[in-house]
């Protein structure tokens, strides 16, 4: 059995909340629904909005120079903020989206982001895509690699491989990080119970992944935290809400904040939730 994780509120009143970043003492976050994102002081959730996004936005980086990248979903644009609150576009995804953009998650500059590959709320097919690629020049490309419904990424601690949420795939993949920023050698990492649709992930300092558990209301809401090769170790169950994402962070990385959102397919595709901030102790630190 999984050993099971308490959790602790620290802030509501949201609408669907994504994409959370810890940086510099602040956990950012993205809010489809109020079209904005957020920096939260992890204190107390007090928080202010730094930046609007018509279009909705979605996954969060930055860049060296401290700018920060915000996937812009409907138009599939990805933007960049500047220090004095600028935002310009970085790159133009249309070419290569199906369906919304998605979460992203930055590496060495290079920018990896997810989209639905087809019309989520308006119910289409379910169809695969390919990842997307910008590089530090913002030239675009695709990832080789059929996926489904890519999601959260997160980077492993061996360095050299990036982990991937299909969240209709029921799994984790994985690729291996060239030192040019390409991808190569997809592949899955860990298969999952068909009752879980990976969302957002995070990755511990020993290599497992915790991943929300999305699109799922009951007993099987929440936060599961598996090892390569698919053995979940611990839960953290979320009845109340769908699981969508998770990142560590605090002073000492050891805090596990847990992006919940009370929501179903049908009132998501009327753009209507709740989203809650929660924290969780689980006695492991974040890798990145």
């Amino acid at each position: 059995m999984p050993t099971t994780h308490e959790y602790s509120d620290l802030s509501s009143g949201h609408g669907f909340l994504e994409s959370p970043r810890y940086r510099d003492g602040k956990l950012y976050l993205s809010d489809f629904f109020r079209k904005h994102v957020i920096a939260m002081d992890p204190s107390d959730g007090d928080w202010e909005k730094i930046a609007d996004v018509p279009t909705s936005p979605s996954g969060l980086g930055w860049l060296a120079d401290g700018s920060m990248l915000i996937v812009s979903q409907h138009d599939h644009k990805l933007l960049r903020r500047a220090s004095d609150g600028t935002i310009t576009v970085q790159a133009d995804l249309a070419p290569y989206c199906g369906g919304d953009a998605n979460d992203m998650r930055v590496v060495d500059e290079h920018a990896y982001i997810g989209n639905f590959g087809f019309d989520l709320a308006g119910g289409a097919e379910a169809a695969t895509t390919n990842l997307i690629h910008v590089a530090p020049d913002g030239a675009v490309s695709t990832v080789p690699g059929d996926v489904l419904f890519p999601n959260g990424a997160e980077v492993h601690p061996d360095g050299t491989t990036l982990l991937l949420s299909e969240t209709l795939a029921h799994k984790i993949s994985a690729y291996d990080i060239q030192p040019d920023g390409t991808l190569t050698n997809y592949r899955t990492w860990a298969d999952l119970p068909e009752t879980h649709s990976p969302d957002g992930m995070t990755v511990d300092s020993d290599g497992g992944v915790w991943y929300a558990n999305a699109l799922t209301e009951g007993p099987e809401s929440g936060f599961y935290r598996v090892e390569e090769g698919g053995e979940i170790t611990d839960q953290i169950l979320v009845p109340d809400a769908w699981g969508v994402a998770a990142t560590f962070g605090g002073a000492d990385n050891d805090v596990l904040f847990l992006i919940c959102n009370a929501t179903t397919l049908p009132t998501f595709a009327e753009g209507k939730s709740h989203g809650y901030v929660r924290t969780a102790r689980v006695g492991r630190r974040g890798a990145n």
